[in-house]
């Protein structure tokens, strides 16, 4: 019985909040558009920095032996 007064209260939350405004009117351009006048300002070092970010993060994954019926050892 948690579900419905928890529902209840996203509903509510949902309603009662109004959306995000538009950007169109302020003059000030938004970051996609940013990089869309200015295609392939030097964006390529930092994707290519970052894969090789994401390429490290794999050095962290340790193998285990674990058959799924008992626990890892610390």
């Amino acid at each position: 019985m948690r579900i419905l007064p928890t529902t209840a209260v996203l509903v509510a939350a949902a309603l009662s909040s109004t959306s995000a405004p538009a950007q169109k009117d302020s003059g000030q351009s938004t970051e996609t558009q940013d990089r869309r006048a200015h295609p392939g300002s030097e964006e390529l070092i930092w994707n290519l920095l970052g894969a090789l970010g994401l390429i490290g993060l794999t050095g962290m994954w340790r193998s285990s032996d674990n058959d799924g019926y008992t626990n890892d050892p610390i």
